[in-house]
């Protein structure tokens, strides 16, 4: 395989780890803890792994001899920079407790596992893709592990292969799955040990035990680096509105951290939109003032932050999506009958009659994309709905009755992009390395002490790396009930951007400078090489919630 200049020197490059992981260490123990909601129901379903307590390694001059393990590792779901360096960290961890431990990777994610489908991981493959993006060294899917049929199976290659622990990279959904498997072996006294590590560029997977997961960095540094090179072709050819929509799923973490990065003219917050009730026409109306703000002082152009979950924030969406949801849960095989010509007279018929208005009130490209291609967790795709430009057609019309009253004189023409899959594989900022490199070493002291239904956690990140913070958090400390495919489940509550928190607070007080004036940032690409300010910064998120 040819390499590019800056993947060999990248190879090179040594991830820094916290001072406990460097040597001899032990765990230092915090008191049991709790669901963050739901503690019954919660306990009920996980009585084998539910209330341990949060985990932090220290230093310790104490010499223990471990034995050889053979540990297996998953990446599950969407790619985000950094996998490989957790499988790094995870494989030097291991060799670290006893050099004849062996790493096995399943193949394509969790479905691997259940198909007994693995490679061995060795040292040679591991030093190709020491610090690189993407999932590529063993693939990534979306299996659900959820069936005892699953677990079993799986079971069979985990002792053919004399595996004693299992770690698996992934998102909410799938640390969920993680935990749900955990406590499977664990009742059945398997011996098997289940560690997650929290990965999402999304960065909706965080807590005050998880201040970010990985990838979330490198991808808004990369989306930033876009969107300010979109920004200065606006502020030079002064002629375009340029709405740019955002991956992020639900949450509209990557939204906010690229305009703190960027300042664009304007940036939807979806949880700002739901707190404040806002319509569909509200915000439409909220960006049309703004243009024509711009343009009464002579400034056709402008940039437009749109996360990728928006829709489904609108209140009254978020009514008509939920009722979907439920509705095409319990009727996906008549549903699947049904004539495409015919499927959105059907959904209109059958739903209650405020969201059946509103659904049929929709352009017939958005309707469909509300009602077709759910996700493995039966929930509508929101990156499948082109959010960007049903905004600024709307915008458009508005100006255009605007225009007609006299109240607007400007001129608009729109540019539409979706920034996701650009930032999914990026190579990983010198953050997200460490970051990882990290976390693997960190889950693989915990495979080292024991430990099963843990979530590798490393804190205190906006300080030097040798100060992190190396531990574990139970999985379960982070579930709550929510309905799924029209049944309550367990799972890891999302976090969404806290409207009362540093980040989002910082944003306010800047925003409505950066409507009226021209005040864009250039952050440029992502440097690997050079002074510390430049290359080693963490996202302007985390600095502003650790400060």
């Amino acid at each position: 395989m040819k390499k590019s200049a800056l993947q060999i020197a990248r190879a090179a490059y040594q991830p820094k780890l916290p001072k406990a992981l460097k040597g001899s260490l032990k765990i230092q123990e915090g008191a049991p803890t709790q669901s963050v909601a739901d503690q019954d129901a919660i306990a009920k379903l996980f009585p084998n792994t539910y209330g341990m307590p949060v985990l932090s390694f220290i230093e310790s001059n104490e010499v223990k001899n471990y034995p050889a393990i053979n540990a297996g590792v998953i990446l599950s779901g969407g790619q985000a920079p950094g996998g490989h360096n957790v499988i790094a960290g995870l494989f030097d961890g291991l060799k670290a407790l006893n050099k004849d431990s062996r790493l096995y990777g399943f193949l394509l994610g969790p479905g691997g596992l259940v198909d007994h489908k693995y490679i061995e991981l060795t040292q040679d493959i591991i030093n190709e893709y020491r610090n690189t993006g993407g999932f590529d060294i063993i693939g990534s899917g979306r299996t659900k592990l959820e069936t005892e049929d699953q677990f079993d199976k799986g079971l069979q290659i985990i002792k053919e292969l004399n595996i004693k622990a299992l770690v698996i990279i992934g998102g909410d959904d799938s640390n969920t799955n993680a935990c749900v498997l955990a406590e499977y072996y664990k009742k059945n006294n398997t011996g098997v040990q289940v560690i997650g590590c929290p990965k999402t560029i999304d960065g909706d997977l965080k807590n005050e035990m998880i201040e970010t997961s990985f990838g979330f960095d490198t991808a808004c540094k990369v989306y930033s680096e876009v969107i300010g090179n979109i920004q200065r072709d606006c502020n030079s050819a002064k002629k375009y509105w340029h709405f740019i929509k955002l991956m992020g799923r639900s949450a509209s973490h990557i939204a906010l951290e690229c305009a703190l990065q960027t300042q664009p003219n304007i940036c939807i917050i979806s949880e700002e939109v739901e707190a404040k009730n806002m319509s569909l026409d509200d915000v439409v109306t909220y960006i049309a003032k703004i243009v024509a703000d711009r343009a009464a002082q002579g400034n056709n152009f402008g940039t437009v932050l749109i996360p990728e979950g928006l829709i489904e924030f609108i209140p009254a969406m978020k009514r008509l999506i939920a009722e979907l949801n439920d509705f095409l849960a319990h009727n996906s095989n008549e549903f699947a009958m049904i004539k495409k010509s015919e499927q959105r007279n059907y959904i209109i018929n059958h739903l209650s009659s405020e969201n059946s208005a509103i659904y049929a009130s929709l352009p017939e490209g958005v309707a469909r994309q509300l009602s077709l291609d759910r996700d493995p967790h039966g929930n509508v795709q929101v990156s499948l709905i082109e959010t960007e430009k049903l905004l600024s057609e709307m915008v458009s019309k508005k100006l255009a009755e605007w225009k007609a009253e006299g109240k607007y004189n400007g001129k608009f023409a729109a540019q539409h992009h979706f920034f996701g899959y650009e930032g999914r594989c990026a190579a990983p900022s010198n953050f997200d390395a460490d970051y990882c490199y990290s976390l693997g070493y960190t889950a693989a002291m915990l495979i080292g002490e024991g430990k099963t239904g843990y979530m590798s956690s490393v804190r205190n990140t906006t300080k030097p790396a040798d100060q992190w913070i190396a531990g574990g958090v139970p999985v379960t400390m982070m579930m709550n009930m929510e309905r799924r495919h029209g049944e309550m489940k367990p799972v890891i509550q999302k976090a969404l951007v806290k409207l009362d928190g540093a980040p989002f607070k910082h944003f306010v007080a800047q925003r409505e400078q950066w409507a009226k004036e021209t005040c864009y940032v250039y952050p440029g690409p992502i440097q690997y090489f050079g002074p510390t300010e430049v290359c080693d910064q963490p996202t302007e998120t985390l600095k502003l919630e650790q400060a």
